[in-house]
């Protein structure tokens, strides 16, 4: 029987982590869907909101693709024109290293509809959830987010010019790049910057290491911190209002901070 179902694909933001993160928009286009492709860092609680929908997880993680990106790419465009609705749900935003766009403009070529639901995106919401400010007034003027592997598995030359500014810095993906980072920073700088690590962020899973350039692989490996999570390098760390005192108090220790609650 013909699909009578006008074929279609929402790109949709999940949001870090935490289910009550994603927005009424993203959950709405749940509800109408009639097929969900879900990432690796999606909360797959969000899929009781797909009450009607075929459920497909295509992730793609280190070393372990359910589907490859092109695979992904023909599969949205089969989907949609089999059964009509299709909602490709990633974490965080689409839009931040997230290749909706890519989706998009492949699906546009075969005729299908298309439209994107913003997320709460790891870079911003993450550090913001254990009460670091990016841009805290007097502090930082600037932020940057960086992707710490580009799509040739190379660290992002980016995080070697962002070392060299006043910005806080974001890095996304780059926890198998933490030694490289820490070296560029320590080849560009005198001084030793505060930088958090924060894994599985606003999840209950979460786990959070804060130290300095000096101290941070070791407290990771200490704390057997990895993927996925987010490194936020800069002096918004330390200014932060809830680790403050705890940096003035250690301002002489090696090891400044390791795994404090912050909730």
């Amino acid at each position: 029987m013909k699909n009578l179902k006008t074929p279609k694909l929402t790109v949709v933001g999940a949001g870090p982590g935490d289910v009550d993160l994603i927005t009424l928009k993203a959950i709405k286009a749940l509800e109408n869907a009639d097929v969900v492709l879900y990432d690796a860092l999606v909360n797959e609680e969000l899929l009781q909101y797909a009450t009607k929908a075929e459920i497909v997880f295509v992730g793609k993680r280190l070393g372990c693709h359910a589907y490859t990106q092109d695979q992904i790419n023909e599969l949205i465009v089969s989907m949609a024109n089999r059964f009509g609705h299709v909602v490709r749900l990633k974490g965080g935003d689409p839009f931040i290293f997230g290749r909706g766009s890519e989706e998009i403009e492949y699906v546009e070529k075969f005729g299908l509809e298309t439209a994107v639901v913003p997320g709460i995106s790891s870079a911003l919401g993450v550090p913001a959830s254990v009460g670091i400010s990016l841009t805290q007034r007097q502090v930082a003027e600037s932020f940057w987010v960086i992707t710490g592997t580009t799509s040739n598995h190379k660290l992002s030359k980016d995080v070697d010019l962002a070392s060299k500014s006043n910005a806080t810095v974001v890095i996304l993906m780059g926890m198998h790049k933490l030694n490289e980072i820490v070296a560029i920073y320590q080849e560009n700088r005198n001084d030793d910057l505060p930088i958090a690590i924060i894994q599985n962020g606003t999840k209950n899973s979460e786990q959070k290491v804060v130290g300095n350039i000096s101290s941070i692989t070791k407290l990771v490996a200490d704390k057997n911190i990895s993927s996925p999570a987010i490194i936020v390098i800069g002096e918004v760390v330390k200014n932060t209002s809830k680790l403050t005192s705890y940096f003035q108090e250690h301002a002489e220790d090696e090891f400044i901070f390791q795994n404090l609650n912050l909730e």
